[in-house]
């Protein structure tokens, strides 16, 4: 009887649908506009470092003193065994020069992991691959590491020309030295000649310093991905390697003296272990962050996270959400008066219906249900298509954006459904109970 009865008015049915149809629509690509942009601010910070991860730094004053709170394999080991963290590595931090016919670049971020921990970082690779254990020292380049590279003669690189060295780090020989100091000493005192130092694997450096200065082909492992000058990440201008090997070259390099970063005693004598630059801890989940944070810090060392970066995106992307929301849900209020308007309309079109329904004996409950039905069909049918609109809108501005703009989800959809049918419901509320109160005799006598 409600399908009937929503036929018979097609247009008014269509009208008062369209007016659903405009508020679900309108409501869910004003969510998923919130959603989207949360969305886009998490994937940043995940370029930033991650969203489950800790850097955990020593204290920085008892750095070059003593070995007391600093991270070393047994430090490694203790924040293993806490709760809810997943992986530990150690982070070797070291610098070393990179020549390449006339081309150098003097690298800062030279960072040093587990394999392990290398492969937690989820890196994405445009050339190669990780390293495998067992392997000789391997690098793997930025995506962006080719901009830092100048002429040695003229200073000059990308930035002052605009071009790109010719520089293909996967199959050209790269030299590396890591005693840059030494070296930089060196060529301070020299002019530079590529062609004749890039023809052998190591060369003593000028009179000036008793310390020869070698340089070691170290082969390229993979160039992490990446497109073009704007396409930067975290890694886009450093190296990475495995921490083992890094650790075994150092220490041939550095053979009876002190390394670089290393914390020494007071006479100026290296220790015997490693302390490392940090050590990076991926945790469980992310709710669990904050309190794997505090646990370290509790220890007498140095935690940083993206977590209170996390939270303050994810207050502000709600709040835009629900505003968002608030708006679209102006269309969906209009949407309710038309349907309560159109049950009323109804009603009054079947008065005598109903009269000569109560008087056949017809329950009140069955002629409520009667008209709250059509309103809930009237809701359902333009959620759906209401649903189906959003999607097609989310589409066309996510295409005009180049980047997910609008996420719509599984219980954002869900959510505008269940809404479309629940304010039908309410909104022919009041036309049913007016319905259920109509005196029999009155309503057959209406003309």
């Amino acid at each position: 009887m409600s399908t009937s009865s929503l036929l018979k008015r097609k247009l008014r049915s269509i009208l008062t649908i369209l007016g659903v149809v405009i508020g679900i629509a309108s409501i869910v690509t004003m969510v998923s506009l919130g959603l989207g942009m949360q969305k886009l601010q998490l994937e940043q910070i995940e370029q930033y470092g991650g969203l489950t991860s800790i850097t955990v730094m020593p204290d920085q004053a008892d750095v070059v003193t003593s070995s007391s709170h600093l991270i070393d394999d047994d430090t490694i080991e203790t924040f293993s065994n806490l709760e809810h963290v997943e992986l530990v590595s150690p982070v070797l931090t070291s610098s070393a020069v990179l020549l390449c016919g006339k081309y150098r670049d003097d690298l800062y971020q030279l960072y040093g992991y587990s394999l392990e921990g290398l492969k937690a970082l989820n890196y994405k690779f445009s050339k190669g691959e990780l390293p495998h254990k067992g392997d000789s020292l391997k690098f793997i380049y930025g995506n962006q590491l080719l901009y830092d590279f100048v002429d040695a003669h003229t200073h000059q690189g990308y930035y002052e020309t605009g071009k790109l060295p010719d520089i293909d780090l996967m199959n050209d020989t790269i030299f590396t030295v890591f005693d840059s100091e030494n070296y930089n000493e060196s060529t301070a005192s020299s002019s530079y000649e590529p062609d004749s130092e890039a023809s052998s694997e190591e060369s003593e450096s000028s009179s000036s310093t008793k310390t020869p200065v070698k340089k070691y082909i170290i082969p390229a492992a993979g160039i992490l991905y990446g497109e073009g000058e704007d396409d930067w990440y975290e890694y886009s201008y450093s190296v990475y390697c495995d921490i083992e090997a890094l650790k075994s070259t150092l220490k041939r390099v550095y053979r009876n003296r002190a390394i670089p970063g290393q914390p020494t005693r007071k006479n100026g004598k290296p220790y015997k272990k490693w302390y490392y630059t940090n050590a990076y801890v991926k945790v469980t989940d992310i709710k669990y962050v904050s309190e794997v944070q505090k646990e370290i810090k509790d220890m007498g060392f140095d935690a940083s996270s993206n977590s209170e970066w996390i939270q303050q995106t994810q207050e502000s992307s709600r709040s835009l959400a629900a505003m968002l929301g608030g708006i679209g849900a102006v269309s969906m209020l209009v949407a309710a008066i038309g349907i309560a308007n159109t049950m009323m309309m109804s009603i009054y079109e079947r008065t005598k219906e109903i009269g000569v329904m109560k008087v056949l004996g017809c329950e009140l409950r069955d002629i409520q249900a009667l008209f709250l039905f059509e309103a809930a069909s009237i809701g359902l049918i333009g959620g759906i298509i209401g649903n189906a609109l959003s999607f097609l809108v989310a589409f066309a501005i996510n295409k005009v954006s180049g980047e997910q703009t609008c996420y719509i989800t599984g219980w954002l959809v869900f959510a505008g459904l269940a809404f479309a049918v629940i304010v039908g419901v309410l909104a022919g509320y009041f036309p049913s109970k007016r319905a259920m109160n109509l005196s029999p005799l009155a309503a057959i006598r209406n003309d």
